[in-house]
Formats: C-alpha cells, structure tokens, sequence
C-alpha cells in the first residue's frame, strides 16, 4: 500500500443480543467507512450489539441513568504521541433500536445506520450537548445517511 493510499476501516461485531434482526458485518462496514471517510478512513472500531439489560447496566456505569438508550460510544484514549488507529467501542442496543424505529415509523436498517453513524462521530469527537455542536453533528447525520439514499432522520 503506498503512502497516499487510504485502506479501509476495521469492524469488530460482538453480538450479545438475541434480536432477529442485526445488520451484517458487511453493512457496519459500509456504515464505518461512509461516517469515517473525511477523517479517518484508516479507523478501527468495536461494535458490541446487546440486549436491554446489559445496556442499562452500561448506561448507569458510565453515564448515571438508570435506563437503557439506544447507543453509547466509548472513545479510546491513548497517552500523546501513541498513534494507533483504534477509535473506540459502540455499544448498540438492539431491542432499543427496534423499539424506536417502530414508534417512529422509520425502517429498521434505516435506524440502525442511523444510531451506528451517531456512535462514530462521537468516537470521532462529536458531541450534541451544546446547540452549535448538535448542529453540525446532525448535519454530517444527515449527509452520510444521504449517501446511503436514507432520509433525514430530524
């Protein structure tokens, strides 16, 4: 590969879940490659697919809120200067996801690229919490599931 070659992003999928309906390693990839191309193309992400419990249990350790959502990112930290193309972890919580598209009348694949998108550009540092922030990272939600022929989920 040569130096201004940029090689595809690395997935790993845990699935600890016993939905029906998960996405294939394929279709994260397509996901991870599409939310990471104008930065990172180079990234290495974990994916891990739970149930509701295990998600809860998550939700409480790191964030307070004892209920589950419907994902939650984990960047990686390295000490400065340490390079490694490792992003972090996304937690997605599959009866969540599914609940969710249902009541909001959204096709399932549709969502589920939606909350995987949303998890990578908070590995990627994107945040919502101020207004400013929320809309730039919406807006690059939007373009990239553009991309994917997926309507604006907002």
């Amino acid at each position: 590969m040569s130096d201004g070659e940029k090689r595809q992003p690395q997935v790993d999928i845990q699935i600890a879940s016993e939905a029906i309906f998960v996405p294939s390693e394929k279709t994260f990839l397509s996901w991870v490659t599409i939310a990471t191309c104008e930065e990172r193309l180079d990234s290495e992400v974990s994916i891990r697919i739970v149930d509701v419990l295990e998600c809860q249990t998550l939700n409480m350790q790191y964030r307070g809120i004892d209920k589950p959502t419907n994902v939650l990112s984990f960047p990686a930290e390295f000490p400065e200067g340490v390079d490694i193309p490792f992003l972090g972890d996304i937690v997605i919580c599959a009866p969540v996801v599914e609940l969710e598209a249902k009541t909001q009348n959204k096709v399932l694949e549709d969502h589920w690229a939606h909350m995987l998108i949303h998890g990578v550009l908070h590995l990627l540092g994107y945040d919502h919490i101020a207004d400013d922030e929320a809309e730039i990272m919406e807006a690059l939600e939007v373009k990239y599931l553009a991309l994917l022929g997926i309507a604006s989920p907002y």
